[in-house]
Parts: C-alpha cells; sequence; structure tokens
C-alpha cells in the first residue's frame, strides 16, 4: 500500500496523482472553511454561559410558567399555544420553536426552543428543550436565574393549590378545584387540633434540624367510604397553600417511585390515597403466602414475574423514612381499612397523626344543612336530619341535599318547612 501510494506521488502515475492531490486539495479547503466557524463557536463558548432545560424534569414546567411572567413575552411575534398552562381559564402563549431574544438582570439572553420527533417503534414521541445562553464566566449569575424561576414558581403554586399526578413526570391536572376548609366538617375540635399540629410542623423546621430529626410529617386518616378523607386532603392543601402530588403505587415500582417522589418541591402534599387497595400497603402474609413471594416463580405460581413488579413494602417504607426521603413535605395516606394496613407502615416516623373520619354526628349532619340552607332554623335542621337518618355518611347527606336544592330551585315559591 504504502509503494503504491509513493508511485502515485512520485509521478509515474500522472492522473492518480492528479487526482490524488485534487482530493487533498478539496479535503484542506473544506477543513480550512470550518476553521472560522469553529474559531467563533470557540470564543463564544468562553465568553457566554448556558443552561438546558429538558420536558423531562419537572422544572420545565416551571421555566414556562416564569416565561409568561415576562414583558418581553409581549413582543415575541412567532407563539405557541399550550394548553398545559391555563391561567384561569386563558390559554396561554409561549414562544415558538426558534430563537429569542430578551434582556434580563442587564444581560442580553437568547433562549432557544427545539422540538424533535423520536418516531421509533409504534408511538411518536416528541422531546422539548429550552436553552438560555447569556453573556459572562460566572455560574452564580445562572443560580441566580435560576433562583428567581424557582421563586415564580413557588409564588404561583401559593396563589393556589394545584393537583399534579405522574405520567413520566408530574403533570399539573388542569381543572382541579380545590376545597375551602370552611366546607368540610368534622367533629368538634377535630378540624381545629389537626390544623394546630400542622402549623407547629411548619414551624418547627429549625428544631428539626437541630435535633437531626428528618423534616416530613406523616398523616393517616381512615374510615368509611364518603366520610370525607379525600376533601380534608384537599382542604388542608388549600389551607396552607400546598400542592398535592398524588401517587398510584400501582404504575411504580420501587426505582421509579423513588425518582417521582425525589421530584416533589419542598412545601407540598404527598397523597397515597386508598393505601388499604395498594399491594405495598397491605399486612403482611403468612409463612406459606411469604414462600410464594420469595420464590414466585415456583412451580403452581401462576403469578410469576409479574407479582414482582409494582411497589413493595421495603420500598414504600424506604420512601417515606429513609435515606432518600424528601424534606418539608406532609404524607398523607387514606383508607377504608386500617386493620388491613401493616404494622411496619403505622408506626410513628411513618404516621405521626392519626384521625378516625366515622359516620358523620346529628351535629355535622345540622351543620352541612344550615351551610346549604343559611335561613334555616336549627330546629327545622334537626327535623330533616332526624327524618333522613339512614344517611349516615356525609356524602350521604350532602346528596339528599342538593337533590332538595334543586328541587327547591325549580320550585321556588314552596314553604321551607314543607322541604
Amino acid at each position: 500500500m504504502f509503494v503504491f501510494i509513493r508511485n502515485i506521488l512520485s509521478g509515474r502515475n500522472q492522473f492518480a496523482s492528479d487526482g490524488l492531490l485534487l482530493i487533498l486539495a478539496g479535503g484542506l479547503g473544506v477543513y480550512l472553511r470550518a476553521v472560522p466557524e469553529k474559531l467563533l463557536e470557540w470564543c463564544v463558548n468562553q465568553i457566554t454561559l448556558s443552561i438546558t432545560v429538558k420536558d423531562d424534569d419537572v422544572a420545565f414546567v416551571w421555566v414556562k410558567e416564569w416565561l409568561l411572567e415576562q414583558k418581553f413575552l409581549k413582543r415575541v411575534r412567532r407563539v405557541d399555544l399550550d394548553t398545559t398552562l391555563r391561567r384561569e381559564q386563558q390559554l396561554a402563549l409561549i414562544p415558538a420553536p426558534g430563537y429569542h431574544w430578551f434582556w434580563w438582570g442587564k444581560r442580553p439572553f437568547r433562549v432557544e426552543f427545539s422540538s424533535s420527533e423520536d418516531k421509533r417503534g409504534w408511538s411518536v414521541k416528541r422531546t422539548e428543550t429550552l436553552t438560555f445562553r447569556t453573556v459572562g464566566r460566572r455560574q452564580a449569575f445562572l443560580k441566580t436565574f435560576v433562583q428567581q424561576i424557582a421563586e415564580c414558581h413557588d409564588q404561583t403554586m401559593g396563589a393556589r393549590s394545584s393537583l399534579f399526578v405522574h405520567d413520566e413526570y408530574w403533570v399539573r391536572v388542569d381543572g382541579y378545584c380545590a376545597r375551602r376548609l370552611e366546607s368540610v366538617l368534622l367533629k368538634a375540635g377535630e378540624k381545629e387540633r389537626l390544623v394546630q399540629d400542622i402549623e407547629q410542623f411548619r414551624a418547627s423546621k429549625e428544631r428539626y434540624g437541630q435535633l437531626g430529626v428528618p423534616y416530613h410529617r406523616g398523616y393517616l386518616f381512615y374510615g368509611p367510604p364518603g366520610t370525607g378523607k379525600t376533601s380534608l386532603v384537599s382542604a388542608l392543601a388549600a389551607r396552607f397553600g400546598m400542592s398535592i402530588y398524588g401517587v398510584s403505587l400501582g404504575d411504580f415500582n420501587d426505582k421509579s417511585l423513588m425518582r417521582a417522589i425525589q421530584d416533589v418541591p419542598t412545601n407540598s402534599v404527598i397523597l397515597f390515597e386508598d393505601i388499604d387497595c395498594m399491594k405495598a400497603g397491605k399486612a403482611r402474609p403468612d409463612a406459606n403466602e411469604r414462600e410464594k413471594q420469595l420464590w414466585p416463580d415456583k412451580p403452581g405460581d401462576e403469578t410469576g414475574s409479574a407479582e414482582r413488579l409494582g411497589v413493595t413494602l421495603s420500598g414504600l417504607l424506604n420512601v417515606l423514612d429513609g435515606f432518600h426521603a424528601p424534606q418539608n413535605v406532609l404524607f398523607v395516606m387514606t383508607t377504608n381499612h386500617i386493620e388491613a394496613l401493616d404494622s411496619a407502615l403505622l408506626r410513628p416516623g411513618r404516621i405521626d397523626y392519626r384521625l378516625l373520619l366515622s359516620i358523620a354526628s346529628k351535629e355535622q349532619k345540622m351543620a352541612l344543612y344550615q351551610r346549604f340552607f343559611p335561613e334555616a332554623s336549627a330546629s327545622e335542621a334537626r327535623e330533616f336530619v332526624e327524618a333522613n337518618y339512614s344517611a349516615e355518611t356525609m356524602a350521604e347527606f350532602q346528596g339528599l341535599l342538593l337533590a332538595l336544592d334543586q328541587k327547591r330551585q325549580s320550585e321556588p315559591d314552596c314553604m321551607f318547612q314543607d322541604a
């Protein structure tokens, strides 16, 4: 091979020699033409800072929320409609894919919004990224920029309580309307004691740190269906300006649950609803059942590897108080059957406060009646309650009141006591 090249370069084969020289000259020209571009790219990288956020990160939504608050967005001529950032029933407009310029912190910024589609397989997956670039060399400036985005998110969440569900990342549920704490009627003193407990926890962050105790608290609301457990969670979150992150353990395994919980921001409520219906929350089986779990592929076991999917009890316990447990959050679980839960799940540190929501008392029903009909007297409320004693839960009794209210709306001239 080397002899062949030497012969070409020595001029013995003029045609091949000229061709090789032409190829070398062309390649050198292409390389030299790219030198200015590479040099410019190197210079730009030396004098600028950049930060990229991908759509699989929870902060991606935070950045888009921040963009909606910026004045420069009104001057952008190419925008996209984003229905995931609905504000007070108004659809959001965000910068369209491409480059956009704005001024922040006395420095020019360029934001690039790019999207791509991966068509491998049967489905098409769309990936979006936001890249910010500005002049400077100190990373501290970017940290200040990111901090303002986080503060904007905190203010947005503080203004209202939102509900999030997990679908590869946390997604806000459109149309969620939080309950007001005043609309949740419990037995005398229960609501006040619960609110006081949360207030004390939120005011004790420094003390938890001094004692070396993980700064989170667990609550368990249990009782028959329809007693208002979910409504109470919604009302408490709204009362303290916290968002709810609903976890369905059947959608996770141990690793994915840990990653999802680590993405939950501080000052949030992590809700495990109907924990008794989830495999990880149930009491541990007897010896025969335990043997089947240890050897799931043993002959005669129909579950096989399918049983290994999902969250295990140890995986759930690690999320609640293990090394990876989040700080400054409230863990809330609801259940209809507390006796079905594993004792390890109920110990202090995982469940710190229990509240039984049982069959509604006569006083609760009367208070709800007078909330629907403020003009009613106590005797009229008591008469209606006694006439409908079969409605045991607040949900059942509320259904009767809604029917009565609809009847009165259609018959406005009917006498009050005739209801």
